[in-house]
């Protein structure tokens, strides 16, 4: 399959219907779920399918070592070119990469502001325009409201959309019927998008829990296979 032609039938074309035509730029989304339940590789799969369209994203690891992310990259593109047999595929992943920064942060020992200030290094003085920026890990049920302003403050300024993968830090935190922890409810008016992630037993069920200012929850028609770690078509 021409890479084109993989563009057009990458199941992330349902994910962005789903939420009228994407994120947007300027604007946050979350996918929340429990600890295991896949955010990490759901956020590798997005952020491929972007590079597949010659996008230029920066991955954001709040992990202590940024190998697994490395590895998660490199295992759903050999996923999604040995599925849709890619034409070409090394030469499009040598091509792609190119268009992909990886970071990390300790949280514990950064702020939003440091954080904000590196990207704007990376950004401005580096040269390097994302398009997307992928908070992998990023506490946000911990943080203080004005915190995630700044977020929302700098995508706008900078013309970037946000996406966070979110976990509860706390133990004995409740979860809604869709997989979101109560922990979130501080800062969700901040986001845009809202996703919740949930296993019921054979796949992992994706809602959109908030859509652009409108909370109607609704399941997506995609799922993340729990088998390939893929966001795939139901």
């Amino acid at each position: 399959m021409i890479r084109a032609e993989l563009n057009k039938r990458s199941p992330l074309r349902v994910f962005e219907k789903s939420i009228h035509g994407g994120l947007g730029k300027g604007n946050i989304g979350v996918i929340a779920s429990r600890h295991g339940i896949g955010k990490t590789a759901c956020l590798v799969h997005m952020a491929t399918d972007k590079l597949f369209r010659d996008e230029h994203v920066i991955h954001i690891s709040f992990s202590q070592n940024v190998n697994h992310v490395i590895a998660w990259y490199e295992d759903i593109f050999k996923e999604i070119s040995t599925k849709r047999e890619l034409e070409a595929a090394m030469d499009v992943h040598d091509n792609i990469i190119k268009n992909r920064v990886i970071m990390n942060f300790s949280q514990d020992n950064i702020s939003v502001e440091q954080i904000i200030r590196s990207l704007k290094t990376m950004i401005e003085d580096g040269g390097f325009k994302a398009d997307s920026i992928f908070f992998d890990g990023y506490k946000m049920t911990t943080v203080e409201h004005d915190a995630v302003e700044r977020l929302k403050e700098f995508a706008k300024n900078m013309d970037v959309e946000l996406w966070f993968s979110v976990s509860p830090v706390l133990d004995g935190v409740d979860f809604d019927e869709y997989g979101v922890p109560e922990t979130l409810a501080n800062i969700e008016d901040v986001v845009d998008v809202l996703i919740g992630m949930k296993y019921d037993g054979e796949e992992i069920v994706m809602t959109v829990v908030k859509d652009h200012g409108e909370a109607n929850p609704s399941q997506m028609a995609i799922k993340l296979d729990p088998k390939t770690m893929l966001i795939s078509r139901l």
